[in-house]
């Protein structure tokens, strides 16, 4: 952290805004804000503390949940009015058990192109797992896999890749790619299972590949 005393613009509340991103990921966590009392607390303890406006008080994320921040960075803006922390979280941000706070999406009209754009589906497909995870629904297959608990999905993986292996022996490249996305959802179900999410593997190919 930089030790120039940084000139913040606080609001009239004593406030400032700060974005909270994944180190390791670059995800945007969440979005909470903070006074003076509380980045005075981060630059100490090296964890993140906010200042709760609902409740007008101090709060220090995961206190009650065990899902703290490592700080291992602070930056601020060119007007000085929003503060970004570098974090390595400890479990979700969200206080609903998803990853990231921001796992809803408005999403604009898709072009005319045959091909429409697909990316951040991996997100909103993990959206929608955690989703049934936190609020099952009748009938949902993932809800069905989540219920019948960690060896039925280890039994499906193993299925998928299975079928992956055959497909790219013996059919299409069209059956193999139908395959593969078999595969990859039942993991994204399998890694909500185990109460982890896509970023979890996203950061171990960060560290490995820097």
């Amino acid at each position: 952290m930089d030790d120039e005393k940084p000139d913040i613009r606080w609001d009239q509340n004593g406030l400032v805004p700060a974005i909270v991103q994944d180190a390791n990921t670059n995800q945007v966590l969440m979005l909470a804000y903070m006074d003076q009392t509380a980045l005075d607390r981060v630059l100490e303890t090296g964890e993140s503390w906010f200042w709760s406006r609902s409740r007008s008080e101090l709060w220090h994320k995961g206190a009650t949940s065990g899902h703290t921040q490592q700080v291992v960075e602070i930056r601020y803006d060119c007007d000085g009015d929003v503060l970004l922390l570098r974090v390595i979280p400890a479990g979700p941000a969200c206080h609903t058990g998803h990853p990231t706070c921001f796992y809803r999406s408005l999403t604009p009209p898709p072009s005319s192109d045959e091909h429409p754009p697909s990316e951040g589906i991996l997100s909103r497909l993990e959206a929608v797992i955690h989703d049934r995870q936190a609020n099952p629904r009748p009938g949902s297959y993932t809800c069905r896999l989540l219920e019948a608990g960690l060896p039925t999905l280890l039994k499906k993986v193993g299925e998928e890749a299975i079928e992956v292996i055959v497909a790219a022996q013996n059919e299409s490249n069209e059956r193999m790619v139908s395959e593969l996305a078999d595969m990859v959802y039942h993991t994204l179900v399998l890694l909500a299972a185990r109460g982890l999410s896509w970023a979890d593997v996203e950061a171990e190919l960060a560290r490995r590949f820097g």
